[in-house]
């Protein structure tokens, strides 16, 4: 779980009163958090992925004040205004192959205020941890704060000849040319692959030819350092996916929201779709919030519901509409962005709490029910033979089924990308990626594993059934249909059963050698020697043998057996 050490006086600083350990623990349980360590003057928080605003001192604040009673409803957020001329960047069509995507805000401290260092340590701080979640290492997104003051609008994105760049590194007081800057400074050999193709570099450069930054690398000494006494700032977000990009800038703001900078937008001026006046970073998003999907979830059927009151706790801003509500989600909450997110919001409002739950009178309880135990049963011969477990994802790609092919499996409605397409129904298909993402490790490799599949079966009401699986498989020279049939043959025989094999013609096998294998009548098993037109596809250089076993097929019949 993400974690992060707070400021402790500065968080107080924004609550109505100290509050009680104790019952800060229980606030900070029911939004996803949990207090690790504390002491007089700092506060180590983790929380889970979908609540990085809490890892703030400004998030933290605003969430507690809600929870407190203290405040109500969104935070009040002052517009404000942009800089005579406007503030704008132009990106060039330059970074479309390595870094497209850009967004940005002015923010401004409230009239007779500067930028204090406990709200710079603060920003930094909150910078460098959403870079390490959601920018996955400064990957998918980066950010970084520039003094206003400093700044000639329009600032230009582009990718410039790393010989024409010039600048002062942020930790420097001397110029150097951005060839030098890339041979030879630790920053530039940690990310500089992910701001650099060939002999060109990303830039972000003013109107009077200043250079900013070099993103997603560093800031530059001369306009690209923030420092206490600062009347502005200009924060920005490049990376390679908008929602990433507008994500994490939307995040950071929450810590200058919280004490009253006013936010405006910064435009964008770009080529194709780029072009947009940034206030999606600004304006909060409306999501709607059935009143049927409230209903369901907190389990009330046709209680009163509290929409307006529960989530003013949360410090979101609720209106009633026909058929629900409607609901203004801020900027730094990009957790919520269906209806089930704001269901349950409002169901850990009210907090959860351990005696809220009942459990069902039952001599079963704390049973492991058979299936269970004839799964684990098969893991454990698994492993018993030597074959390594690994733990592969329900959901697989779409080229990996058209690798294969045979009937396809089904298909998600709504995938969030290609590598998430289809629902196996046989771990196989699980086990091929992991070929494909292995062929640098050494071979052979040999690994099995117990896993869920989903079938189509016309009898079940959502048109799909789960079944289990054993897979096995064994990549290595010499390997074949004779190994297949040897390791489900071992399996089988640990379990003490007969089976009977007959030839088969399956999907991604060589034809010939393949079967399907079958006990008391039922297939329960499928062997074979993978095409090598498939391992060429996926650059696995040896031969793989690979066996399936149904257990939710085989199951019942060895209890049968046993009496179980």
């Amino acid at each position: 779980m993400p974690r992060s050490t707070l400021a402790l006086p500065r968080l107080l600083e924004l609550l109505p009163g100290p509050p009680e350990i104790g019952y800060l623990e229980e606030l900070l349980f029911a939004s996803k958090a949990e207090v690790e360590r504390r002491d007089a003057e700092t506060l180590e928080l983790s929380v889970t992925p979908d609540r990085l605003d809490l890892l703030s001192e400004g998030g933290l604040a605003l969430y507690l004040q809600g929870a407190l009673g203290a405040a109500r409803g969104a935070p009040k957020v002052r517009r404000g205004r942009p800089p005579a001329g406007g503030a704008a960047f132009t990106v060039d069509a330059s970074v479309e192959a390595i870094r497209p995507e850009i967004a940005g805000a002015i923010v401004r401290p409230p009239p007779r205020t500067r930028l204090d260092p406990g709200l710079l340590a603060e920003a930094v701080r909150f910078q460098e941890l959403l870079h390490a979640t959601i920018g996955r290492d400064r990957r998918a997104m980066s950010l970084g704060l520039y003094p206003l003051r400093r700044i000639a609008f329009p600032v230009r994105y582009a990718l410039e000849p790393t010989a024409s760049v010039r600048f002062v590194p942020l930790h420097a007081t001397e110029e150097v040319g951005a060839d030098a800057f890339f041979r030879s400074d630790p920053m530039a050999a940690r990310y500089g692959p992910l701001g650099r193709v060939g002999d060109r570099c990303l830039t972000l450069r003013d109107a009077a030819g200043t250079i900013l930054s070099l993103p997603p690398i560093l800031n530059s000494h001369t306009a690209g350092e923030a420092t206490p006494g600062d009347r502005g700032l200009l924060i920005e977000s490049t990376g390679q996916r908008r929602r990433a990009v507008q994500d994490g800038l939307g995040l950071l703001l929450v810590a200058f929201a919280a004490r009253g900078w006013s936010i405006a937008p910064a435009a964008v001026e770009g080529p194709g779709d780029r072009r947009t006046a940034g206030e999606e970073v600004v304006q909060p998003r409306s999501v709607p919030l059935p009143a049927p999907v409230v209903r369901a979830i907190a389990g009330l059927g046709d209680g009163p519901l509290d929409v307006v009151g529960r989530l003013g706790k949360a410090r979101l801003r609720a209106r009633r509409v026909r058929g629900g509500w409607s609901v203004a989600v801020p900027s730094w909450r990009p957790d919520l962005i269906a209806p089930v997110d704001l269901a349950e919001e409002y169901v850990l409002t009210e907090g959860i709490r351990p005696e809220d739950g009942v459990v069902p009178a039952s001599v079963t309880r704390g049973r492991r029910r058979p299936e269970s135990r004839f799964r684990t049963r098969v893991a454990e011969v698994l492993l018993g033979l030597g074959l390594s477990e690994p733990h592969t994802p329900l959901l697989v790609s779409e080229s990996i089924v058209g690798q294969l092919g045979g009937p396809l499996p089904i298909r998600v409605a709504n995938p969030v990308s290609a590598e998430y397409a289809f629902v196996r129904d046989r771990v196989l298909l699980s086990h091929l990626e992991l070929l494909g993402r292995n062929t640098r490790h050494g071979y052979p490799q040999r690994f099995a594993e117990v896993g869920p599949v989903l079938v189509r079966a016309a009898s079940e009401e959502s048109g799909a059934g789960t079944r289990y699986h054993a897979a096995l498989v064994e990549a290595a020279e010499g390997a074949g249909f004779a190994s297949a049939t040897a390791l489900v043959d071992d399996v089988l025989r640990e379990l003490d059963v007969g089976a009977v094999r007959e030839p088969a013609d399956l999907p991604g096998t060589i034809p010939g050698r393949s079967a399907r294998v079958r006990v008391a009548g039922d297939a329960v098993a499928e062997i074979g020697e993978l095409h090598p037109r498939l391992l060429a596809a996926l650059g696995v250089p040896v031969p793989v043998a690979w066996g399936e076993i149904d257990l939710t097929a085989l199951g019942p019949l060895v209890g049968r057996r046993d009496g179980a």
